[in-house]
Parts: C-alpha cells; structure tokens; sequence
C-alpha cells in the first residue's frame, strides 16, 4: 500500500487519453467532493468506506471538502446534506442506510430532495454488483441525483460496494456529470 502515492501522476496521465479533454488540468475538472457516513455504530477509525472513498476520490484529481459520520436518522442526514452544500460541495456521496431494514432511511430522507433523479446509476450498480454478489444485490436501493446543482450519491456501506461504485460509475464520469449539471 505505502508505495501508491508515487503512482498517482502516472495514472493520471493514462487516463487522460479517454476523456474528451486531454489538456485540461485538475484544476478545472477537479470536483469539490463531501463524504458523509451514515452509521449508529462507526466511529472515524472503523470508518473503512469513508476511507476508500477518500482515497479513491483524492487519486482520481478530486478534492476532499469535507468528510463526517452521522447516525442513521432523518435529521442527522439532511443536516449533513446541508452542511456539504454550504461548503460548496459539487459531489456528496453518502454510505450506509440504503438496504431494507427499518433502519436504513438514507433513501428515504434524500430521494424525495431530488431536483432529477438519475435511474441509470442504481440501475448500473445493481447490474455490477450481481455480477460481484449474487442475487442479494436487488436488496440495494443505491441511487443518485441532484440536489441543489449538486450530484447526489446514496451508496450502500460495504466498502467493497463504495469502491465498486466509485471505481467502475462516479468517477470515470463526474468531471463530465457536474459540468452537465452546471449548464
């Protein structure tokens, strides 16, 4: 693991070959990003898909705004939600609160806040993450949309899910997706 930071600027270079523009610098796509972990029982130190998606979002160009764990209830949510906003946040990802126990309100709380829904992305994170887990995956209701010209990403808590989605859909595209936002 200790050797990653001296990859990253090769990395991206490789990539910029398939976006649309190669000679744009980090610092015009990079994205202003909030992570928000929906826990009762996840202190910062057991915090491990705050921590991937940290990492994973920073290689990537992007910048950390800001990064909090909250409990798994209505308010706690939104007023992380508008703390993120506050701060200038483009992107939120949250984890945790997405399957089907009474507990989980994650969706509940932001999915009626969406200004437009994004289908595709809980569709394509179901689709990927059959592929990884079997039938379980239709038990997720991982979704996206926006919320004040600000993407929004409700994704289950396993960290092997957060890195699958953050990997494989938010961050090949999100340069892109909050320019189209913005227009």
């Amino acid at each position: 693991m200790g050797h990653e930071g001296h990859d990253h600027h090769d990395h991206d270079h490789d990539h910029g070959g398939h976006h649309h523009h190669p000679h744009h610098g980090h610092a015009e796509s990079a994205v202003s990003t909030w992570i928000v972990t929906c826990s009762d029982t996840r202190d910062a130190a057991g915090d491990e898909s705050g921590a991937i998606a940290r990492k994973l979002i920073a290689a990537s160009g992007h910048s950390i705004a800001g990064q909090e764990i909250v409990k798994d209830d209505a308010h706690s949510i939104e007023h992380a939600l508008e703390h993120a906003l506050e701060h200038g946040a483009r992107c939120v990802i949250f984890t945790g609160g997405t399957g089907v126990s009474s507990r989980d309100v994650t969706i509940e709380t932001l999915t009626p806040k969406f200004s437009k829904t994004l289908d595709g992305f809980g569709e394509l994170f179901r689709s990927l993450s059959f592929a990884q887990i079997g039938s379980a995956a239709w038990l997720s209701r991982a979704s996206a949309g926006v919320i004040n010209g600000a993407l929004i990403f409700c994704l289950p808590g396993s960290p092997k899910a957060v890195q699958l989605a953050l990997e494989k859909l938010i961050l090949p595209e999100l340069s892109h997706a909050v320019r189209e936002v913005l227009r």
